[in-house]
């Protein structure tokens, strides 16, 4: 924009093709992909990455077995086909998992639960990922934590993800292909024009930017329908919202270890529906999930007592040594933002998703709406995304994340020409042990998992422990801290705590305290300031207002 023009006006807006507003893991993806793409990308988040739905998950990369039940062929196909693509993509923070299917004649005939895995191993092709097989429980290794009433089981193969980390890692990427991504920036208006999209950004501070888009993208997960009824107005008094969501709570506890194998386990309930009992963070136990509707704010969503009640009752039913709210030692409750389809049970509330693309019949700046969504599908969902963005600007740009890694998952530069997903972690660890062999074998597993290929950023040319600052917490120096405030948007302590890891799970209340201290220190001695576009960018026929 000229000088002139600018003065005229106030300061210059900042301009970008595509706004997304949303930071959870299908914002953060179609930023990943509208960038990688060319397009230029502000993405802006009203809180931490991940802080809502995206990392409140079961934690599964799977095709979902029970979907079938309600004839959701296509997408636990689409979801299926998903899985492999996204192990390879990220070894580090994904890995292959086998599940157990304890059967319990009361509930589902095993003929059902035979056809139903069958078709779970063959929807799609496999080549990772082994079939699925009965087994004796009286002699498997799964078998010995179980009531001795569960003599069969059928066992399966799905996939676990760090989602907290997947979102970051999809936001990383987005920022190494161009894009701009800001957290704690709420979207506070976005008014639709004839070919732009004009939009307040607020931060945490109170402080104002204006921005100007060709198109907006609205990823705000469980509060996609109140952005379009109270944030977003049209040119010409059209309805922006023509969907309704419908939000479904799910409730996870985390307890100590129920087991000491490497396997999942399913569960079947009286009540027809499922709780997956998986290992979790080395000491623990994920149990989960519950489905309970939701009325009011997404954001003070919380797990009840009840709920807590059901995941221990449920799980005691098949586990020898009860679980009990007492053993809980933290627990999470995220909200699903399921697209309304008046099905009465909220179980069978489709997973799938709906992208809808709003142009005002050709007269208004292109608007795109995500509505519902799974994990596991977040990559090809933000493909159609990007493909719709570009069918709506005129401008078609190839597809280009399927086979590509995600940051820190190329690992070839550490242990040479990948083999499997999970064995290729394995040699990563021992290639850093080797690499650094004054790193304590613990940590070393740790910083792999959570950083792959980029856990070299990190160490940079440390020698020694000391060469990594002092020790906050234990395992946690402060080379990791700036390291995480630096790269991957952590202001808190609660965002390194709960969301870059979950260290927070392993340390006492006082360990917790020192890393919010230090975080809240280095945000004032050492502030992280955000990059924002060009705002020299020359943005035509954008009348002053």
């Amino acid at each position: 924009m000229p000088a002139h023009a600018a003065d005229a006006c106030g300061p210059a807006p900042l301009a970008c093709d595509v706004l997304v507003v949303g930071g959870g893991i299908n914002g953060a993806g179609i930023a990943r992909d509208l960038a990688g793409r060319g397009w230029r990308v502000l993405l802006a988040e009203a809180d931490d990455f991940a802080s809502h739905t995206s990392s409140s998950s079961t934690k599964l990369i799977h095709g979902g077995l029970r979907y079938l039940e309600y004839y959701e062929f296509s997408l636990v196909r689409k979801a299926l086909q998903e899985r492999e693509v996204l192990l390879r993509s990220a070894p580090h923070i994904m890995w292959p998992l086998r599940f157990v299917m304890p059967h319990d004649p009361s509930m589902r005939p095993a003929w059902l639960i035979r056809l139903g895995i069958f078709l779970y191993d063959h929807l799609a092709r496999r080549e990772v990922l082994p079939g699925s097989r009965g087994i004796d429980l009286t002699k498997h290794a799964t078998g010995a934590p179980l009531k001795p009433e569960f003599t069969r089981g059928f066992v399966y193969s799905d996939g676990w993800v760090d989602d907290a980390r997947l979102v970051v890692l999809n936001a990383i990427d987005a920022r190494a292909k161009g894009a701009t991504l800001l957290t704690r920036t709420r979207v506070t208006r976005a008014e639709r024009r004839e070919r732009t999209w004009h939009a307040t950004l607020q931060t945490e501070d109170g402080g104002e930017q204006q921005v100007t888009a060709r198109a907006l993208v609205n990823a705000a997960g469980p509060w996609a329908e109140a952005f379009l009824r109270g944030v977003a107005l049209p040119a010409r008094g059209e309805a922006l919202a023509t969907k309704s969501l419908r939000l479904v709570k799910g409730s996870h506890i985390i307890v100590p270890r129920c087991f000491a194998h490497d396997h999942a386990y399913i569960f079947q309930n009286p009540d027809k529906r499922i709780i997956f009992a998986i290992p979790y963070e080395r000491d623990f136990t994920l149990i989960g999930t519950t489905d309970v509707e939701l009325q009011g704010d997404p954001r003070g969503a919380r797990i009840s007592e009840s709920e807590t009640a059901y995941l221990c009752e449920q799980a005691s039913r098949y586990f020898r040594r009860p679980v009990r709210p007492a053993d809980v030692v933290w627990s999470y409750a995220g909200v699903r933002p399921l697209l309304e389809d008046d099905a009465g049970d909220p179980s069978a509330v489709t997973r799938d998703y709906l992208l809808e693309t709003n142009t005002a019949g050709g007269q208004g700046a292109p608007l795109l709406s995500v509505w519902g969504g799974k994990i596991t599908t977040f990559r090809k969902l933000a493909e159609d995304a990007a493909d719709d963005i570009g069918r709506m600007l005129g401008e078609h740009r190839p597809a280009w994340t399927h086979g590509a890694f995600l940051p820190g998952g190329e690992l070839s530069a550490w242990i040479g020409k990948a083999q499997k997903p999970d064995t290729d972690f394995e040699r990563l660890v021992h290639a850093v042990g080797a690499r650094h062999p004054w790193l304590p074998t613990v940590l070393v597993r740790r910083l792999s998992r959570a950083y792959g290929s980029r856990i070299g950023e990190l160490i940079g040319t440390a020698q020694s422990l000391a060469d990594l600052g002092a020790e906050v917490a234990p395992g946690l120096y402060e080379a990791e801290l700036n390291f995480l405030r630096q790269t991957e948007w952590a202001h808190t302590g609660t965002d390194v705590l709960w969301r870059r890891s979950k260290l927070g799970l392993h340390y006492t209340p006082a360990e917790r305290a020192r890393v919010g201290a230090w975080m809240d220190r280095a945000a004032t001695e050492h502030p992280v300031t955000p990059t924002f576009v060009d705002q020299t960018t020359e943005v035509k026929d954008i009348p002053c207002s």
